[in-house]
């Protein structure tokens, strides 16, 4: 390879070249190519005669996984080899919008007759490529976000059963190669049984593991997440980095991180590809969990949502469309809309504040630790800072506050304490007993007949549904909706439909209300009915809920 530096273009001020060579590629040793790496960019450009323009290619740095180096079994060949990964974006040929694709890119060196040097002239390469493509900048939102120590090594989990039953495969033609690109180290673990990934985590050696990895639908999650939380060292258990790569039907999260990254929507094996592209830049934020108070279950604690009414019944009830995928849902929404319910309850909340969101965005100003393990290719922790989006507009009301909800009364009731001191996890200090009156400051709905209340804590409640647009992963708030009875089937549909591009907050539904709220209680008065958290089934009857901001860490780029 030569040596020589490129000579400086207009952009060297800004994006300096490191280092420059000329290579070959693999199929066609005649075609010289040179290549220059820079802070931010790959450029290969092909040696000829012709326009520069023509045959000028740049690689992102911030599409590249890895990079690797290596010679091939031929003795006789003393070339070494370097091989760059990318998952760039491109438009979509059917729809519009951009998705990722895998692109390799093989160069070939052998300018010296020694093997050994011209293997550490490509190590040398490929140790600066994966330098560069790690050293940006990871601001997103106003947050800048930690990095996972390097190695990383993950624990995957995946349900073989979720979805369409083919998660182990989309695991095989995806994922693994991904990693591997990535040079991460993981371990598979197939799950057997319902809470199967709940007892395992709840009792293994998290030393052993810098992340946990779930590739299933979200029901996998919430396992995982309450088997932390149900350990002696909660504390420390939680911080573990999770990810998760959607192989189920519902996929909300996945759908989320996906769309917090800024990305255009996409599904099925494209969001698979994106959620694997992020994992592998392991880049760890803040996620919020919601402590889950039912009248005799142990606390729970969800990551997603919590359903009663119209949303709940479609979850459980498409599970027999399961073998469609996420169509379930759609199929579901059409057969319940036939006989649209009524459900009757009480609900109350307590709202989140400008005040509220403004101290909170301080408190949590704190340094955010990946596993206590530094990263050899960047900081181990960094300042979390409030997100641009501040919860500013607490309460989006397509009819008046006034008219939907009323102040409890100041009683001579003792100031809210926590319902859990001798629960695991973190103690709930906004929430009385289920059979105790609610605090003072407390706003409970005038209504009493529903169609459906979700409480939600992402964006996405499934992979074509953004049902709360504002949401952030870390934004120390519930996203409350309900809507009042006497509401048209041809208007709930609109709603859903709108939900898909996350509109439906601009379609001046009169029956529809949404609120920020930092804790809530619903007391349903039907005797029969459904609840669920994360889209599993809980137990029936009174439940309230309050958010722990930032509790969990989130793989989210």
């Amino acid at each position: 390879m030569d040596q020589r530096r490129a000579e400086p273009d207009r952009n060297s001020i800004t994006n300096p070249v490191s280092l420059y060579g000329e290579f070959t590629v693999t199929g066609n040793r005649k075609v010289r190519y040179a290549v220059s790496l820079t802070e931010r960019e790959l450029i290969v450009q092909r040696l000829t005669s012709t326009p520069v323009g023509r045959n000028k290619v740049v690689l992102n740095l911030k599409d590249c996984v890895g990079c690797r180096s290596y010679r091939e079994d031929d003795n006789a060949d003393p070339a070494a080899y370097l091989t760059v990964y990318l998952y760039p974006l491109r438009r979509r040929w059917v729809s519009s919008g951009l998705s990722r694709y895998r692109a390799e890119h093989c160069f070939r060196l052998a300018e010296l007759q020694d093997p050994r040097a011209n293997l550490e002239e490509a190590e040398k390469w490929a140790r600066a490529i994966r330098e560069r493509s790690a050293r940006q900048q990871y601001l997103r939102d106003g947050v800048l976000m930690s990095e996972l120590s390097r190695p990383c090594r993950m624990m995957l989990l995946v349900n073989p059963q979720s979805g369409k039953g083919q998660a182990l495969t989309l695991y095989n033609n995806h994922i693994q190669r991904m990693l591997n690109e990535a040079g991460i180290p993981h371990t598979l673990v197939i799950t057997e049984r319902q809470n199967h990934a709940r007892e395992l985590v709840r009792e293994a050696d998290l030393s052993q593991w810098d992340a946990l990895v779930i590739m299933s639908g979200d029901g996998l999650l919430f396992e995982v997440i309450n088997g932390l939380l149900e350990r002696p060292d909660w504390e420390e258990a939680i911080r573990t980095p999770l990810g998760i790569l959607p192989g189920g039907s519902g996929n909300a999260l996945a759908a989320s991180i996906h769309h917090y990254s800024g990305a255009s929507p996409v599904s099925s094996e494209e969001l698979l590809v994106s959620c694997g592209f992020l994992l592998c830049k392991g880049l760890v934020s803040r996620m919020d969990l919601v402590s889950i108070h039912l009248s005799s279950s142990p606390r729970l604690f969800s990551f997603l949502s919590l359903a009663w009414g119209f949303v709940a019944d479609v979850d459980i009830e498409s599970e027999k469309y399961r073998h469609v995928g996420a169509a379930r849902f759609t199929v579901g929404t059409l057969v319940r809309l036939a006989s649209l319910r009524v459900y009757k309850g009480k609900l109350a909340y307590l709202p989140a504040t400008e005040d509220y969101n403004s101290k909170e965005g301080l408190r949590n100003n704190v340094t955010l630790h990946c596993n206590n393990q530094a990263s050899s290719l960047g900081p181990a922790s960094v300042l979390c800072r409030p997100s641009r989006d501040s919860p500013c507009e607490n309460t989006f009301h397509n009819s008046c506050h006034s008219n939907n909800s009323l102040k409890v009364r100041r009683t001579e009731s003792t100031p809210s304490r926590s319902a859990t001191k001798s629960l695991p996890g973190p103690p709930d200090s906004l929430l009385l007993p289920l059979d105790q009156p609610l605090p003072s400051d407390w706003v409970v709905v005038q209504e009493e007949d529903f169609v459906l209340m979700l409480a939600m804590y992402q964006s996405h409640l499934a992979e074509d549904l953004m049902a709360a647009p504002g949401a952030t992963a870390a934004d120390g708030v519930i996203h409350l909706f309900y809507v009042k009875a006497g509401i048209s089937r041809t208007a709930l549909l609109k709603l859903f439909l709108a939900m898909e591009k996350g509109a439906h907050l601009a379609t001046n539904c009169q029956h529809l209300v949404y609120t920020k709220v930092r804790a809530l209680r619903l007391e349903p008065y039907s005797p029969k009915g459904i609840i669920t958290v994360d889209g599993e089934v809980v137990e029936y009857g009174p439940v309230q809920a309050e958010v722990h901001r930032g509790l969990a860490r989130l793989i989210s780029g």
